[in-house]
């Protein structure tokens, strides 16, 4: 049930760059400078899995992905990172770390936020890995249609 939600929910993913920032900038972006291939990550808007195989979608077709996060999405973020990795599909390629500065009304000034950018791009066995885990998925749906 959660695994079909979040594939409907990649499918239904906004790709312009506007609708993206709109959504909470998930999904990827483009113009703007930013890449095609990114992934804003929230802590509160989606579940973890979620982001995970949409990285995995992202390196199917870019052959890399970065993650992006701000603040408490971090733990998000490196949680997602991590998960790819030890399983096998990623490889890191680069960790960026930083501060923003972020315009708050209600605080009457700006403050600094923490930022992780994490490039990870697609390990040696990444398709046999989603080949395997595709024919896996397969089995299952016509097990429980012979039931």
């Amino acid at each position: 049930m959660v695994v079909e939600e979040i594939t409907e929910g990649v499918k239904n993913l906004a790709v312009a760059g506007d609708a993206a920032a709109a959504s909470g900038g998930e999904g990827q972006r483009r113009g703007g400078g930013g890449s095609s291939n990114r992934i804003q990550v929230s802590n509160t808007k989606k579940p973890l899995f979620f982001y995970v195989n949409l990285a995995k979608r992202y390196m199917q077709q870019h052959g890399d992905v970065e993650l992006s996060a701000l603040g408490m999405a971090i733990a998000t973020v490196v949680t997602v990172a991590e998960i790819l990795k030890n399983n096998g599909f990623a490889v890191e390629k680069k960790i960026r770390t930083s501060t923003v500065e972020i315009n708050d009304e209600s605080r009457g000034r700006p403050f600094q936020k923490a930022k992780i950018e994490i490039i990870l791009g697609k390990s040696d066995k990444f398709d046999e890995l989603m080949a395997a885990a595709a024919e896996e998925r397969g089995e299952v749906e016509d097990g429980e249609e012979q039931a």
